[in-house]
């Protein structure tokens, strides 16, 4: 990433080169509940999951469609709180568009074995604000219009 890179492309890559997060989503009563997914991105750059019916996570999202996603940059240093995080907050909603199963399927191909059956829905989040910090003074508020206008 060069040295000039805005707040919103330095958000871009970070998610890209993700291959899971923590999804934080309202259980029933109000409490929050988060758990691990895989994610992808669609070709708007919209992160993507494939998650089942039966899942804690997507029963929540069928209540109250507000998610965020937390992004981990971290895996390599040695002082994690030092390295690149991020979370994405806004609304996700199930999707019948087969190129986002095929993209979510291309990113992680184990996800072939299960991706047809009958409980497995994509579920695309419109981002709408993203907290990114990269290190000790090093954090940003971007708006979801931001994020998403990103090229890199």
């Amino acid at each position: 990433m060069p040295a000039d890179a805005t707040p919103a492309a330095i958000a871009r890559d970070l998610f890209r080169k993700a291959e899971r997060a923590a999804l934080a989503t309202l259980a029933e009563g109000g409490s929050s509940y988060a758990s691990l997914v895989l994610v992808a991105e669609a070709k708007d750059g919209a992160p993507v999951l494939l998650i089942s019916d039966l899942a804690e996570h997507a029963k929540n999202l069928s209540r109250d469609p507000r998610g965020s996603l937390l992004i981990d940059g971290t895996a390599a240093l040695a002082d994690p709180l030092t390295g690149p995080r991020m979370t994405l907050m806004g609304h996700l909603a199930k999707s019948g568009d087969p190129d986002l199963k095929a993209r979510f399927v291309a990113r992680h191909p184990s996800a072939a074995t299960y991706a047809g059956f009958k409980d497995f829905a994509t579920w695309r989040m419109e981002v709408e604000r993203a907290h990114l910090v990269e290190g000790f003074g090093q954090i940003y508020w971007i708006e979801g219009a931001d994020f998403r206008a990103t090229k890199s």
